[in-house]
């Protein structure tokens, strides 16, 4: 699959080489049941397009996109707009958007900034599951 399109998909742009960021892709593909979440990493063509398209730098990737029919979430906010559609108990984690957005992104900015150091990095994107390869746009070239 390889067709993004803005008015249907919820994709998810997240950083290919991250091991926290591999294994939070494999936890959505494991409880989105309905498949509706595709994902595409930074580093490929795609992901490089629509990263620099929302101001952000895929030279540094420190922030998850989520880009929905409702719109562009980064940081925190993607977190929460993936649970609302996960849908289910997922929607619980709603909670946190009474806290304000500059803690709550101030705590994904610190992880995000140990995310290497406390979980690891592979040199190259990961290889997707046959789950995964279905849903993942953007292949790197």
């Amino acid at each position: 699959m390889s067709h993004y399109d803005p008015t249907r998909d919820h994709l998810m742009l997240f950083d290919g080489v991250c091991h926290l960021c591999d294994a939070g892709v494999r936890f959505i593909v494991r409880h989105d049941a309905a498949g509706r979440m595709k994902f595409a990493p930074i580093q490929s063509p795609l992901g490089r397009e629509l990263y620099t398209r929302h101001d952000l730098d895929p030279e540094s990737p420190n922030t998850m996109l989520f880009l929905t029919p409702r719109g562009a979430f980064q940081a925190s906010a993607a977190a929460l707009e993936i649970a609302r559609t996960l849908g289910g108990l997922w929607k619980i984690a709603l909670i946190f958007k009474a806290l304000p957005p500059a803690l709550r992104d101030a705590a994904y900015d610190f992880i995000a900034r140990h995310r290497y150091r406390w979980f690891g990095k592979n040199e190259t994107c990961m290889m997707p599951t046959p789950d995964l390869q279905a849903r993942m746009l953007g292949k790197l070239p």
